[in-house]
Order: C-alpha cells, then sequence, then structure tokens
C-alpha cells in the first residue's frame, strides 16, 4: 500500500501527517460570508493580522482551539470544537466580537508511534517519540508503511490506539487523513 505519491516528499511527508495540525477560519459575516482570518496557531490579537475583532462565523477545520473575545488570550473564552458555527450564538457568544486564540494542545502527555513495513503490524518496525523529518536518517529503509500505532500514555499505563490505513488513491498527505479508521484498544 503506498501512502503518499512518488512525486511527494516521501516517507518524512507521512510522518508529518500524523502531528496534529490546526486550522480554524474566522469571518466577519454570518454563515461563513465576508471577510475572513485563517489561523494555523496561536494569535494574540486579529487587529494585528488586518481582521477587526468582528467575527460572526467560524469554521474549524482541524483541532481544537480556545478562542478569547478580547486580544492577548483575555476576556470571556470558548472552546470551539472542528465543526462550523454559522453564527456567534453557536458557540454561546452573547456578541461577535473575538480577539485572540490559540490552539488546545496536549502538553503533559506523552506520545509513541510505532510504523510497520507490513500490514497488520508486520515487518520493519520504527518506534517515534519525536519529531522525526527525514526516517531514512533513523534506519527505516523502505519506501512504504502499511499500519501504524499510537500509544498515548495515560498515569497508569500506556494505551494504544491502532490505525489502519484502507487502501485507496490519495492525493494529497491530509486526504490520506480522512480515510484513516481508529479502533481504541
Amino acid at each position: 500500500m503506498i501512502l503518499v505519491n512518488n512525486n511527494s516528499s516521501g516517507l518524512e511527508r507521512y510522518c508529518h501527517c500524523f502531528y496534529i495540525t490546526f486550522t480554524i477560519v474566522f469571518y466577519e459575516g454570518r454563515c461563513f460570508t465576508g471577510r475572513r482570518l485563517e489561523v494555523y496557531g496561536d494569535c494574540d490579537n486579529f487587529q494585528d493580522r488586518g481582521f477587526m475583532n468582528r467575527v460572526n462565523s467560524v469554521r474549524v477545520e482541524s483541532g481544537a482551539w480556545i478562542c478569547f473575545d478580547h486580544p492577548d488570550f483575555k476576556g470571556q473564552q470558548y472552546i470551539l470544537e472542528r465543526g462550523e458555527y454559522p453564527e456567534f450564538q453557536r458557540w454561546n457568544s452573547h456578541n461577535d466580537h473575538m480577539g485572540s486564540c490559540r490552539p488546545v494542545r496536549m502538553h503533559g502527555e506523552h506520545y509513541r508511534m510505532q510504523l510497520f513495513e507490513g500490514c497488520n503490524y508486520t515487518g520493519q518496525c520504527m518506534d517515534l517519540c519525536d519529531d522525526c523529518p527525514f526516517l531514512q536518517s533513523r534506519g527505516f529503509n523502505t519506501n512504504c508503511v502499511n499500519s501504524v500505532r499510537v500509544y498515548i500514555h495515560t498515569p497508569d499505563s500506556f494505551n494504544y490506539y491502532r490505525i489502519t490505513v484502507q487502501r485507496s488513491e490519495h492525493t494529497s498527505c491530509s486526504a490520506s487523513l480522512t480515510t484513516l479508521v481508529t479502533d481504541a484498544l
């Protein structure tokens, strides 16, 4: 099974897909109309990016976000998860003010990921617990990853999630993620 097409940047790009990415889009108008501001990380002041503090609709494309009604991460907080919020009442706000945001990151938790060359967790295996921009530099000598286990450390043990990637054609790395099936074990 090929997870990235041959003209992509290879396995390091596949590995990058498993890092959590964050994207949120703010709109001045209701129902996703008007000027928009796309944010991928911490944004302490919307006005610094040329966007007024009036937000009437939000589309969270990935990740979870903490949004604040004032700049510098101050004021009323709103937790927005992936989805569409066509008007400010949908995130329980009393007005259309929003001035800053940041993604919800999981500080203090430990992760480990195992990549397997073969299906059903067979073949060459590589453990990752930090960023790895180029898998071959760590001795993973294959051009294909067919199964992945993600371990999440909880206070009492390591729990793991089995991720199975179904065979299909993927036009981009993010498209591959939509076909992931995760089973908690």
